[in-house]
């Protein structure tokens, strides 16, 4: 999920979000390695800490759509940041219409504003509104299904934009040296723990702006009960 940028200045909190416990453990982890004298494990041995987590329903909008959707002017607002530097969680909602009136209320929008309108449901979701929705890598909206978002202030007719995103893992260049990968590659995400599974079809989207975090939906949140301290473990 890697959100383009914003075409208007965005009315953001000045407070950076803290970091996240992964990433102080990891460091934590290597210094104590370190002062042991013992050698670090590859797990630790890796430039930055695995982060997975996940990408609950939401939808991406331009800015000309906040404004259909909440009016002449209007600006996201900082909810809640999100992991990767520079994204977040907007205060405002919108109401889903699917196929037959179906509807989701409080659908979360996503910030920065991107140049598409793009809406983002497990199977689930979809199977709940009606909606035969694709797997597809996030951005590629040809061909897919449309639907209504509804803002206090208006409606947005998607004549595309529905999927289920496809699974997939943000690195950075050192990150994806560490693991031997390339850019649209392929890995997997092994999740241990009592409802452990292997994740196949991981796919790589690597960037020089992002950190290290895979990003599954709820559905494969809830079938191997991923928790904060659930181990995981990415493969070639």
């Amino acid at each position: 999920m890697t959100p383009g940028k914003s075409k208007t200045s965005l009315m953001q909190s000045p407070a950076s979000p803290p970091p996240d416990r992964a990433v102080i453990e990891h460091f934590v982890r290597q210094a104590v390695y370190r002062q042991l004298g013992k050698t670090v494990p590859a797990a630790a041995a890796a430039p930055n800490p695995l982060v997975v987590n996940v990408s609950a329903r939401h939808c991406h909008v331009t800015p000309e759509a906040v404004e259909i959707l909440f009016g002449k002017g209007h600006q996201l607002r900082v909810h809640k940041w999100l992991y990767q530097e520079g994204h977040f969680a907007a205060k405002e909602t919108v109401t889903l219409i699917g196929p037959r009136s179906r509807v989701i209320s409080n659908l979360r929008i996503l910030g920065p504003c991107r140049d598409i309108n793009q809406v983002e449901l497990a199977y689930t979701d979809a199977i709940a509104l009606g909606f035969d929705v694709p797997l597809r890598l996030s951005g590629n909206i040809a061909d897919t299904p449309g639907c209504m978002l509804m803002g206090p202030a208006g409606f947005l007719e998607m004549p595309v934009g529905v999927i289920r995103a496809q699974r997939h893992v943000h690195m950075h260049p050192d990150d994806a040296r560490f693991y031997g990968v390339t850019d649209k590659q392929m890995m997997k995400l092994r999740v241990g723990g009592p409802c452990g599974v292997v994740f196949e079809e991981v796919l790589v989207r690597m960037d020089e702006k992002v950190k290290l975090e895979v990003h599954i939906d709820t559905d494969e949140g809830n079938a191997c009960n991923l928790g904060p301290d659930t181990p995981c473990e990415l493969l070639k």
